[in-house]
């Protein structure tokens, strides 16, 4: 069952993922092996992880919502929680591993390990991390102010829950049944690559591939800007370089069979529409990033150029709306 524990202060070394340690810290605080953490935040995206299989570790709420907004997100939390922990669920049972403060100080436990907490409620015996004992899912909840010092942000519906990365599959696990894919070449604002992933949900594409110049969809505004479907359109990484994609990456997409057709601004673009790109069996879109856009020796490897036709003037849309716009046209009648 849950555990919840009622925090009195921000300082608890159990609270380093919430508080001490960003984003690309949780990505690496395990051993090379294993993988990190990240942090999802509200109720429905920590929902369509669960539903995805990403293993809760811990979460933390205002105390407001234990029994309301956030009473279905616990118990499927804590379900996946016990299903990891014994065994039932095939990505189940990984030994803690700690790691050391950012300051140098007390070591921050991996959860699950025993912690010492601060004085109880009732001015009592200090609480002791109930999981040691009891084994069950840890909820820290306390007033939106203290969240608030401990986050250095408001909660959205305040719930957070941190969550254990899986493996990125290859390319080809994710491209063997997809006929319409985005590729993101660079997007480095976390808001529009969550906003890019969602209109992939919503328009039917098949899957994203992203460069190592990208912002991690996993990461904790991106995801929420999604809703969640970072956790239902299946993506990774194309190439583990920026040279290995500079080098090879346009010419990859065509040795999976894909067509592939740059968003870009040219004389001899294609509209987005063109029965040639409709007719292409398998189509990669590729996107670059906001104001830059695509490199050249992107666009110049890629078979088609296209472009959303524009009025008055305007000669470009922020890339999460051009990327709507195109995944409509890609996915209109198929």
């Amino acid at each position: 069952m849950a555990e919840y524990i009622e925090l009195n202060g921000a300082d608890d070394p159990a609270l380093a993922v919430y508080a001490h340690l960003n984003e690309v810290q949780l990505k690496t605080i395990y051993e090379p092996d294993k993988n990190g953490l990240f942090i999802a935040e509200s109720p429905n995206v920590i929902l369509r992880a669960l539903e995805a299989g990403y293993r809760p570790e811990s979460m933390l709420m205002d105390r407001r919502h234990v029994e309301g907004a956030a009473a279905e997100v616990i118990r499927e939390a804590e379900r996946a929680f016990l299903a990891h922990r014994d065994g039932t669920n095939p990505e189940s049972r990984e030994t803690p591993v700690r790691m050391e403060s950012p300051d140098g100080g007390t070591p921050v436990r991996e959860p699950g390990e025993m912690q010492v907490h601060p004085e109880s409620p009732d001015g009592g015996t200090p609480a002791r991390d109930p999981r040691e004992t009891a084994g069950g899912f840890p909820v820290y909840t306390g007033a939106p102010e203290l969240l608030k010092r401990i986050t250095g942000f408001e909660l959205t519906r305040g719930v957070l829950c941190a969550m254990r990365r899986k493996p990125l599959p290859p390319p080809e696990e994710i491209l063997k049944d997809a006929r319409r894919i985005a590729v993101l070449e660079n997007v480095q604002n976390p808001t529009n690559v969550g906003a890019v992933f969602r209109s992939a949900a919503a328009l039917g594409m098949d899957a994203v591939l992203l460069t190592p110049g990208c912002s991690d969809p996993l990461y904790r505004r991106a995801a929420r800007v999604s809703m969640g479907t970072v956790f239902q359109v299946p993506w990774t990484k194309i190439c583990r370089t920026p040279d290995e994609w500079k080098a090879c990456g346009v010419s990859r997409l065509h040795g999976y069979g894909f067509t592939t057709a740059a968003l870009a601004l040219k004389k001899d673009a294609r509209r987005i529409g063109d029965p040639v790109l409709k007719e292409a069996p398998k189509l990669a879109l590729l996107l670059g990033a906001e104001g830059d856009g695509l490199a050249a020796d992107t666009v110049a490897a890629a078979d088609y150029s296209v472009i959303i036709p524009m009025a008055h003037g305007v000669d470009s849309l922020n890339v999460a709306a051009a990327s709507a716009v195109a995944f409509y046209e890609m996915t209109r009648g198929s």
